[in-house]
């Protein structure tokens, strides 16, 4: 099946994920590290026209948040896996000589009592500065990255980063704004959500919000609902309570012109199940265009294996298992609100835009035609 393409996105080129052909030169690399309360992922790229080309990547579950909801601390054990996770990162970032890098820590850390003194760790032991980020940049970071598969017949923009430990959501208005230019207008955001006056059309973040609710922390909530349909209906519906001061939803919305897109494990992981990949294929998956019916298809079918099918499902995946129906109760919640019945797939996020943001303030991308 081939993915259909967001209309006017096409010209946009995305990160290219194809080893260099020749040794990078270590003064132009860039390294993005987002350490979450599921997972820690790293990226080194270096500039390539306006986009970015990926010279090297880390991804592992570390599960870091691991029991922070009942006890308000990060584990020893949880501690100890990222520790290791981290080791992996420095090693990587000192072959490839590495000077310019953001590494970020986000929920987890935000929320415990001893992430001060487990930033301090990882420093004495691997050498690597970890800052902690605040949920606007976060949110933030994760709508630039996105900027590749906005259409340029939007109008309205909902960036929903579905996160382990938080969920971002992020409304744009880019009705002022030319729409050959909208793509390009999402990047300029890397300056701020309210950046100063600027002779380009500018986009508005109309309102945002973070719900301290991800795929884990959602999970735990409910982890004493032994049913597994009541408990997912439970997940959702917990969910859209906490978006009820959030503006879209106050008031009815024109469907015509709005785009959601989805960046995280849970909306990547139910592209692939649609497209029933056998093995998962960024490519099919990233800018796919899915319905809401065939979203709810695949989470029903989610539903009819059980625990015992899911963990077994290639398409899921065994870190991914466990999470799945916290991340598809927080989807379906979106579509029930969001007046739209389309959503944009985005196999990109936190790394992707830090490094976007790193290299547009040292203005080494090209400023050519999207």
């Amino acid at each position: 099946m081939t993915p259909k393409r967001p209309e006017g996105a096409g010209a946009f080129p995305k990160p290219v994920e194809s080893p260099a052909p020749t040794p990078p030169d270590p003064t132009q690399l860039y390294a993005a590290l987002d350490l979450g309360t599921n997972s820690c992922r790293m990226l080194i790229a270096q500039p390539r026209g306006n986009q970015f080309l990926v010279v090297d990547s880390f991804s592992k579950s570390v599960q870091l948040g691991a029991g922070l909801e009942s006890s308000g601390l990060l584990s020893r054990a949880s501690m100890a896996r990222t520790v290791q996770a981290m080791r992996i990162c420095q090693q990587k970032l000192k072959r490839h000589k590495v000077k310019r890098m953001r590494l970020v820590a986000t929920e987890a850390c935000r929320r415990a009592r001893n992430a001060g003194e487990f930033i301090q760790q990882i420093k004495r032991e691997t050498g690597l500065e970890l800052e902690i980020i605040q949920t606007e940049e976060e949110a933030r970071l994760a709508v630039i990255s996105c900027a590749p598969l906005v259409s340029t017949k939007t109008e309205q923009l909902l960036v929903v980063d579905i996160g382990g430990g938080s969920t971002e959501l992020v409304w744009i208005d880019l009705s002022m704004v030319a729409p050959r230019e909208r793509p390009r207008a999402i990047m300029r955001l890397h300056a701020g959500f309210h950046p100063p006056e600027s002779p380009f059309p500018a986009a508005r973040v109309v309102d945002w919000i973070s719900v301290p609710l991800g795929v884990a922390t959602l999970r735990d909530q409910f982890s004493d609902v032994e049913d597994d349909a009541a408990r997912f209906a439970l997940m959702s519906w917990y969910f859209e309570e906490n978006l009820a001061e959030f503006a879209p939803y106050k008031d009815e919305q024109k469907r015509e012109g709005f785009q959601i897109v989805g960046t995280s494990g849970t909306v990547t992981t139910v592209a692939a199940s649609h497209l029933g990949l056998k093995r998962y294929d960024r490519t099919k998956v990233d800018g796919l265009r899915m319905t809401s019916d065939q979203i709810d298809k695949v989470i029903r079918n989610y539903l009819e294996l059980g625990p015992a099918g899911r963990r077994r499902d290639p398409r899921i995946g065994q870190d991914r298992q466990a999470l799945i129906m916290s991340g598809a109760a927080i989807l379906q919640a979106l579509l029930r609100l969001w007046p739209t019945d389309r959503l944009s797939v985005a196999d990109r996020g936190l790394r992707e835009g830090l490094l976007y943001a790193q290299m547009s303030a040292d203005g080494v991308l090209e400023d050519g035609p999207f």
